[in-house]
């Protein structure tokens, strides 16, 4: 008997260790600590059982600190040999965030310096599989807010973007006479040294993308994912795109890729690290809404959606299909007839009443539903929010919990992009996993940007105190008590979970401290 038990005792530790061992772990830098970037990618992540290793949140960017590269790279180089994959911002690398690389003074040399350890990781760790992800700087339409681009941007912004988009547009096609008055009243307008500064800067951000290209040819990284931050059609992002996309077009797209989008770029790159560990190629079929479709340009994005839909699959590791039949993934967009794109924000075209948009992309949306295929709902008729009248319809046809994703949060490439990378992994996701990935989504995208925050933002003019829309103070207190009101209001009356889970434990905040974003958390009871 004393030997029975004994052999029991070591088979339990012995599958204990297996599973252990089985146990994938991606080393993980997010280009800053929003949930976006972090939180709501290792959520993904985790639902498949894999480990993911982030920077201490000391030292990650936040909404005040703009991150320490030094140390990061420490962690990275101390934490690599426990990860099988690493998916690393080379912003956060080389410059400590995102918002960093608007802002930041450092000499040229020493932005090279920290390039140059990512080829020293690869040296000392060549198991080690690195997918990078880095960002072109972007060129803002208008004004900023404090502290996220340099502090002339908030007087001399849009004529920096007018004069920028002029340049673009004059190494493709020739100005106008009164494109070439503009400019140089432009360049008369702008003091010189802030053209020096901001075009210094972005010189250096341009030559460390060049050198990030050249470590991808040399095989350093498995892939090199390299987004453009806000943009539009004529810019200087959109110029530098141009640039960087011809320098690197001896490698191919399944090496590296130039496309739009930023806050995307981690959740794509963490999905295409997770399929190559499982040796998949998800198939991904694609439905656009009727009328301008795959050839909208949605504000804040210097392509077509159908361009940046077709870069996101091939990122995330997958392959478009022209038919449905064969497809892990139906990703279905929903986009306005006229391909213009709005803000969410905006009460009197957000409304929840059914347009003859709406009700011919749901018509589809369900006929998949119901044949059984895996269905995404990417929401990009508003930017920065869902689309209320298809959620309400969602709502009504019972297909919020039928679909396997939903993304309508900010861009638009921010939301197909997301949702592509997470949207493929659900095939390997139970049901519940799914659900849970949903509410996130619909808590986010739904309640808070295209409802909840404006009523905030109205909200945080009555309240006494210190504080405005970008950095509340003590405002966020009150602001944040009403906020988690709203929401379970919202989720109460809007979300029809299947019978068999309950939400609870909701609660949410503002953790930039700020109206832009919210991170709201729950549990799914059985």
């Amino acid at each position: 008997m004393i030997r029975l038990i004994f052999f029991v005792m070591m088979m339990c530790l012995l599958m204990t260790s297996t599973v252990n061992a089985q146990v994938k772990k991606i080393l993980y830098v997010p280009i800053d600590n929003r949930p976006c970037n972090l939180s709501q990618v290792v959520q993904v992540a985790e639902k498949l059982g894999y480990e993911i290793l982030t920077p201490p949140a000391e030292i990650i960017g936040a909404e005040k600190f703009r991150g320490d590269p030094e140390k990061i790279w420490q962690w990275v180089f101390d934490t690599a040999p426990q990860a099988d994959y690493a998916v690393l911002s080379t912003d956060a690398l080389m410059y400590g965030s995102l918002v960093a690389s608007r802002i930041q003074q450092l000499d040229p040399s020493e932005i090279l310096a920290r390039a140059r350890r990512f080829e020293d990781l690869d040296a000392k760790f060549p198991y080690l599989q690195i997918y990078a992800f880095g960002t072109i700087m972007r060129t803002p339409r208008g004004v900023s807010y404090p502290g996220i681009e340099p502090d002339y941007y908030a007087v001399y912004g849009p004529k920096i973007f007018q004069y920028s988009a002029l340049l673009d547009k004059q190494e493709t096609e020739r100005l106008s006479g009164k494109d070439l008055r503009g400019l140089k009243n432009l360049r008369a307008e702008i003091p010189a040294e802030h053209l020096d500064d901001w075009f210094g800067r972005r010189a250096k951000n341009f030559d460390a993308n060049k050198y990030l290209i050249d470590l991808t040819r040399r095989g350093v990284f498995e892939y090199f994912l390299l987004g453009c931050d806000d943009s539009a059609l004529y810019s200087q992002t959109h110029l530098e795109s141009r640039h960087l996309t011809e320098y690197a077009s001896d490698l191919g797209k399944t090496v590296v890729q130039v496309t739009s989008g930023a806050d995307e770029l981690g959740m794509l790159m963490i999905a295409r690290a997770i399929n190559r560990d499982r040796d998949q190629m998800p198939f991904v079929s694609v439905l656009y809404n009727d009328g301008v479709g795959a050839k909208t340009f949605p504000t804040y994005c210097n392509e077509p959606i159908g361009v940046s839909v077709d870069a996101a699959i091939i990122a995330a590791g997958g392959l478009r299909i022209p038919t449905h039949e064969r497809a892990d993934l139906v990703l279905a967009v929903n986009t306005r007839r006229n391909g213009k794109t709005f803000e969410a924000s905006d009460a009197k075209r957000n409304k929840i009443n059914l347009r003859g948009d709406v009700k011919s992309f749901v018509e589809p949306v369900k006929k998949f539903v119901a044949a059984g295929y895996p269905v995404a709902v990417a929401d990009i008729a508003f930017a920065n929010g869902a689309d209320n009248a298809l959620m309400n319809q969602l709502k009504k046809f019972d297909l919020q919990y039928k679909i396997r994703a939903y993304g309508g949060w900010n861009t638009a490439t921010n939301s197909t992009g997301f949702l592509i990378g997470a949207g493929v992994l659900t095939t390997f996701m139970d049901d519940k996993a799914v659900a849970e990935l949903l509410t996130t989504r619909y808590l986010d995208d739904w309640a808070y940007q295209a409802n909840i925050r404006q009523e905030i933002m109205n909200a945080s003019y009555g309240i006494p105190g210190n504080g405005g829309l970008w950095a509340l103070g003590d405002k966020l207190p009150p602001l944040e008590k009403l906020l988690n009101e709203r929401m379970k209001t919202f989720a109460a009356e809007n979300l029809r979970l299947p019978n068999r889970w309950r939400l609870e434990a909701l609660t949410v905040r503002l953790p930039w401290k700020r109206t832009f974003e919210c991170d709201p958390r729950f549990e799914l009871a059985d």
